[in-house]
């Protein structure tokens, strides 16, 4: 990938790990910097950091199987992916969900469905529209 400035994100996590790698399978994001605290993902058009929640603060949170929905949140990430079915069936072996089939919409050219990641994060994936 590039070395030029991109547009981005950080994402805490209490898992780090399983974070990054539900958005790397998920979202096809390559992975270009590892360190302990943060992982680096990236495509062409952005990049997403995955930060270890501090682990004072970390040892507090409890995270439910499945995770409860942080749906309360002024913030929404969305992710571009090949197929919101292919997206469906990975989710759960990557520790998070996406929604039936049923609960897709389309607008402006593509299909979206909101998800979750391991940790409860609300995040919505979109196919372009066939």
């Amino acid at each position: 990938m590039s070395n030029a400035a991109k547009s981005g994100a950080v994402i805490f996590a209490k898992d780090l790990t399983r974070v990054a790698r539900f958005y790397q399978g998920i979202a096809a994001l390559c992975v270009v910097h590892v360190e302990q605290d943060h992982v680096v993902l990236e495509s062409k058009h952005m990049e997403l950091v995955i930060h270890a929640i501090p682990q004072r603060i970390a040892e507090e949170i409890i995270i439910a199987d499945p995770p409860e929905l942080r749906a309360e949140t002024p913030i929404k990430l969305f992710f571009p992916v090949a197929s919101l079915d292919d997206a469906r069936s990975k989710a759960p072996a990557l520790g998070g969900a996406l929604g039936a089939k049923s609960k897709e919409w389309e607008d402006r050219g593509f299909l979206a469905c909101d998800g979750n990641d391991p940790e409860g994060n609300v995040v919505q994936f979109r196919e372009n529209a066939r």
